[in-house]
């Protein structure tokens, strides 16, 4: 079994500390995908988790093997691990079959061994596996961007890997390669039982592609948690607004909802402590709260000439547990990216942004009803 562990890791350079008491438990066979601003640990993380960097303090386990702790490194190629780099970083003087055959133990990482063992079945069954069976005497400068990177993804596999570290492994494609090669290493890995590790960027690509995702800011993990969680419940605004797109408003909490300027909406309280969410930890009655509103939650009635929402405009009450509150707003602008487009409304001093579908598009000027779909989140206002 590959389940990762890692208990308040503390890895710093010189006197500055870079990750701040991380901990992750990542199950076998699993994929997590870690995403957070430039320069906030991710890939100082995956490289101690390969055992490229000396941790401080805390502990990484790997199955029932313990390869960091105090007084235990592990050296890497001690470690079981596979790993996948943002550029494939191939021999450009090796075939395709002799760079895979680089990542077996037989090789023992030397290329005249790696071009013995290049004819092997070992190396035929895992060029079937990422889809290149028929590309084994090719030079990596013959492949495609999405080729190299299932090349460097079989050659992580060679070894029998526990855990395969995925950097950034897609950024360098297109938009369309991009996605169908990471829908395939997911498979892959599935495939291979093994698990995995993907830092990136893009935060889509990792609530579509992984199994758990963990949120970092300034070398911690704030959340970690499937993407549905981290999307729908995410621990605080700043996640949220980091993971998608996010309308934050001023509030005041009642009991199970919110009084706002989109009127008294049922709401769930989301605690600063991040391990509750109950109505019973949240503030008293009239406390200032900020609410979260996604922009999919607001739903648009198109409006003719003379028509209003319910009630007209925005900030007038709405009975608690009511379907919404509607109001009216006029489309101010439109950005569209072809499924669907995001709407800019304006009703007063307000402004808001809402999703639709591409079927849903309204044109600048239209009049619209709006109203807020299911329940909103509440959080403690930011100092």
């Amino acid at each position: 079994m590959s389940r990762l562990e890692v208990r308040d890791l503390v890895v710093g350079y010189d006197a500055a500390d870079v990750l701040h008491a991380v901990s992750l438990d990542v199950p076998h066979g699993a994929l997590l995908a870690i995403v957070g601003p430039s320069g906030c640990g991710k890939t100082t993380l995956l490289r101690t988790i390969a055992g490229l960097v000396r941790a401080r303090a805390g502990e990484i386990r790997i199955g029932q093997r313990m390869v960091t702790t105090h007084g235990i490194h592990l050296a890497p190629e001690k470690r079981r691990i596979g790993w996948v780099p943002q550029d494939a970083a191939l021999f450009p003087h090796l075939t395709v079959a002799e760079n895979v055959a680089f990542g077996l133990p037989s090789a023992r990482g030397s290329a005249r061994s790696a071009r013995r063992a290049a004819r092997t079945a070992d190396v035929r069954r895992l060029l079937d596996l990422v889809g290149l069976g028929a590309f084994g005497d090719r030079l990596p400068a013959q492949l495609s961007g999405g080729q190299a990177q299932r090349v460097a993804l079989a050659r992580a596999l060679a070894s029998a890997p526990d855990v395969v570290l995925l950097d950034e492994p897609f950024g360098a494609l297109d938009p369309i390669l991009r996605g169908e090669l990471r829908t395939s290493v997911r498979e892959l890995l599935r495939e291979a039982g093994v698990t995995g590790i993907l830092v990136t960027h893009d935060q889509a690509e990792a609530l579509s592609v992984a199994d758990l995702v963990a949120v970092m800011r300034g070398g911690e993990v704030l959340q970690l948690d499937t993407p549905e969680q981290v999307y729908r419940r995410p621990a605080t605004p700043w996640v949220a607004g980091f993971v998608g797109d996010a309308v934050f408003l001023p509030g005041t909490w009642h009991g199970d909802a919110v009084s706002c300027t989109l009127g008294r909406l049922p709401a769930d309280w989301v605690s600063d402590d991040q391990t509750s969410a109950s109505v019973a930890d949240a503030p008293v009655d009239g406390a200032p709260v900020e609410v979260l509103v996604r922009p999919e939650e607001l739903t648009l009635t198109p409006l003719g000439d003379g028509e209003t929402g319910a009630t007209g405009a925005p900030g007038a009450p709405g009975a608690p547990g009511a379907p919404g509150h509607e109001f009216t707003a006029t489309v101010a602008d439109i950005s569209y990216t072809g499924h669907d487009a995001m709407l800019t409304l304006i009703a007063g001093e307000l402004r808001l942004r809402a999703r639709v579908t591409a079927a849903g598009l309204l044109p600048v000027g239209s009049r619209v009803g709006v109203r807020v779909a299911g329940r909103v989140l509440a959080y403690s206002t930011r100092a």
